[in-house]
């Protein structure tokens, strides 16, 4: 059977079912799939090195060398302990000898004859004044049959190789190369000045030089951002000629008078700006932004009582389900007063409950029509089940933590529908979503009396016992301290033992010596649990408590309850703590291993401090070695500006995801489907949305017969949003 672009995996030579369900781990399900499994970075294996240069200062720091020698020695192996074999043999070239090392890999005795001779590539280090290299990679070496001198290094999980999959993707090319369609023709390419998506593809896959590779990479960035930005453009376009209720905000002065605080000038004016757009018919598209504890809520509050106060609903959706809680559990007593009802629907909810609040907010049960005015909810309000009978306002808070269709799916339960968005960090998405013209943008650039700002310290692993004796000091005053970590329980990351272990069992696997690639750390990660038990022998005097995303609702909440009754000193958590919790007394937030969150989490979870009137302080911990990480960290240490951050965040990890890939939502980062866009010349993105922007223009319904391949894309980024939510 011939194999297309739509096979799956499963059909390509060497795929059993145990291969097809570790590749589908990786997003992997067709032969369309497989090719879009873009490297993660190269390992550039061209520039041949001598051993004598090999043994020189300058690789001390650990690079890959490539190294052409001839195998001078018999391997030799022998058992060093049980389940353990090492594999030794001398290769030499003309400038001097090294020794190479494998272990638990008998079988290259048959490989490595005296006499022939191999490219390896790996890492020189001189002991007792012999060069080793351990378990290097190796290749067949013969005068006039030139190697790849860049190999493309994959993304793998457990049970497949890189060897693996660089094969199966050489051997699904060989079969469907010429099936590679395009949403460009050859003259659009030549206008864009843009590879053909097949060439694009062999120079990812099968790079000749670096420039290639840039070349293929633009081409993706291109066509990436011209496929999303066409889908704005077109839904811009649909959505043109409707219309959104009238929403008066007349009676603002009386939920100004509610509050027990004036307004900020910048709350006043967001206000403002939000009111008068939901007073036109045209449907509001709006961003508010503003640092934690700006005021976003009390903004977003006034927003829905304008919309109630004008016999409409508002939902208001938002990521957990404690900050679900928190703001029910301000905005029902606050609006009781003027006849204003609020609910509250989570999957918690029990299932009669749920069914009165969907009876009534659809209109369903008539004696109670109209009664829900505030739908507050997590993804349970996209669900299907739920339907309203007169939505006038959406509003999504921590915008960053829904994706762009979650936040359209929501808008689709009404024909007409104003939309307000929050975040307290646009993270490189969202921010680009700005400057594609998607949202208008209101910012809070102004604090209410009696916020500080936080003092962010970065620091390492020398100072554990200072920061064990500071988090005492905080204690001992009546404070309370968060700690962060990036896991729930050990066994989720692999430590550097574990890493350096996987490299001598699987040497393909060395990845890290590579052009393009992000820099890796091996610092062991923290996990929340091991973490807290270690902490609580240390500070015997001290309550501390444990919160993470494992555990059951209830559970959860009754760790933050005791947390904010000061019936705990020390929380220790992964960031399920990082929207929506709300306690003054916390004046310390540590978080470890800080180099691998986003900078949107580390303001997000610094913003979890400092919300009182008492000094507080943010500790970054992190042994992290790698330039990109210091440089990420610096950022939080040296602004306190979620706009800046956002923007820091965009230029060094990249625009992150617009839409679902394969039915599954990323939310941070340059994922897969959106891999290139922060890493190329802004001016190839300019021109990528100039394009979509004419492309819509002139085909507003993309119905010629050029755009057939575009609108299919298009339409592939919005179908199955019930199958997304989770």
């Amino acid at each position: 059977m011939s194999l297309n672009l739509n096979s799956p995996v499963g059909e390509l030579r060497g795929v059993g079912e145990v291969r097809r369900k570790a590749l589908l781990k990786l997003g992997i399900e067709t032969v369309f799939d497989l090719l879009h499994h873009f490297p993660r970075a190269y390992q550039n294996r061209g520039e041949v090195t001598a051993v004598a240069r090999a043994g020189n200062k300058e690789y001390e720091n650990g690079d890959a060398v490539s190294l052409v020698l001839t195998i001078g020695t018999q391997p030799v192996a022998r058992m060093i302990r049980r389940g353990m074999n090492i594999l030794k043999f001398r290769a030499f070239d003309e400038s001097g000898t090294v020794e190479i090392i494998y272990f638990n890999q008998n079988y290259l005795k048959d490989v490595f004859t005296v006499g022939s001779s191999f490219r390896f590539w790996g890492r020189v280090h001189r002991e007792g004044g012999l060069l080793k290299m351990t378990s290097p990679i190796y290749e067949p070496y013969v005068e006039g049959i030139p190697l790849p001198d860049l190999v493309p290094v994959y993304t793998v999980t457990q049970g497949i190789t890189q060897k693996f999959i660089s094969g199966l993707i050489a051997d699904a090319w060989k079969e469907v190369s010429g099936e590679i369609e395009d949403i460009f023709s050859e003259e659009k390419c030549r206008e864009y000045d843009v590879l053909s998506a097949s060439n694009a593809l062999s120079a990812i896959h099968f790079p000749n030089s670096v420039s290639q590779i840039s070349k293929g990479r633009e081409r993706v960035s291109f066509e990436e951002v011209f496929i999303i930005a066409s889908a704005l453009a077109a839904e811009k376009s649909r959505t043109a000629g409707s219309t959104a209720p009238s929403l008066k905000g007349a009676e603002l002065r009386r939920y100004t008078d509610l509050l027990p605080y004036e307004l900020t000038g910048a709350q006043k004016r967001s206000l403002d700006e939000i009111c008068g757009d939901m007073e036109k018919t045209a449907p509001m598209r709006r961003i508010l932004i503003g640092d934690v504890g700006s005021g976003k809520t009390a903004v977003a509050a006034g927003a829905a009582f304008a919309c109630a106060t004008s016999g409409y609903q508002c939902a208001i959706m938002v990521p957990t389900e404690i900050l679900a809680r928190q703001h029910y559990e301000e905005l029902r007593p606050l609006f009781a007063s003027v006849g204003i009802n609020v609910e509250l629907l989570c999957g918690s909810t029990p299932a009669a409950e749920k069914r009165r609040i969907l009876s009534v907010v659809s209109g369903e049960t008539e004696e109670l029509t109209g009664d829900i005015h505030i739908l507050i909810g997590t993804h349970a309000l996209i669900s299907s089940s739920v339907s309203f009978k007169n939505l006038g306002l959406v509003i999504t808070d921590e915008q960053h933590r829904f994706g762009v269709m979650q936040r359209a799916a929501l808008a689709a339960k009404s024909e007409g529908v104003h939309i307000l968005a929050m975040s307290a960090t646009p993270i490189p998405r969202t921010l680009s979503l700005v400057y594609y013209g998607d949202l208008s943008l209101s910012r809070l650039d102004e604090m209410p009396p009696g916020r500080q700002k936080v003092d962010t310290i970065i620091v390492d692993e020398r100072y554990r016992e200072r920061l064990n004796r500071f988090i005492r000091t905080h204690a001992a005053a009546g404070n309370r301290t968060y700690v962060v970590c990036p896991m729930v329980e050990e066994g989720q990351s692999k430590t550097a033992r574990a890493f350096a272990d996987k490299l001598k069992s699987d040497p393909e696997e060395m990845a890290d010596m590579v052009i393009f690639d992000k820099e890796e750390d091996r610092v062991p990660m923290k996990a929340t649990v091991e973490f807290a038990r270690e902490l609580a022998l240390k500070l015997p005097d001290l309550r501390v408590g444990v919160v993470h995303g494992k555990m059951k609702s209830a559970a959860k909440d009754s760790v933050m309850r005791d947390f904010t009754a000061g019936n705990i000193d020390v929380l220790v958590a992964t960031t399920v703590v990082e929207v929506g919790v709300n306690v003054p007394e916390a004046t310390l937030m540590i978080i470890e291993n800080a180099e691998r969150f986003g900078l949107s989490q580390l303001h997000q979870l610094r913003g979890r401090v400092g919300r009182g009137d008492r000094k507080s302080f943010c500790i970054l911990m992190s042994d992290s070695k790698s330039i990109k990480a210091k440089e990420r960290l610096a950022v939080m240490k040296s602004t306190w500006d979620g706009y800046e951050i956002a923007e820091a965040d965009l230029r060094l990890r990249g625009a992150g995801d617009f839409f679902a890939a394969s039915g599954r939502f990323r939310q941070h980062g340059a994922a897969a489907n959106f891999l290139f866009g922060g890493d190329v010349d802004s001016d190839i993105v300019s021109s990528a949305i100039k394009a979509a922007h004419n492309t819509v223009s002139a085909d507003p319904e993309l119905t010629s017969p050029e755009n057939g391949l575009l609108k299919e894309k298009i339409g592939g980024l919005v179908k199955g949003i019930d199958n997304t939510i989770s």
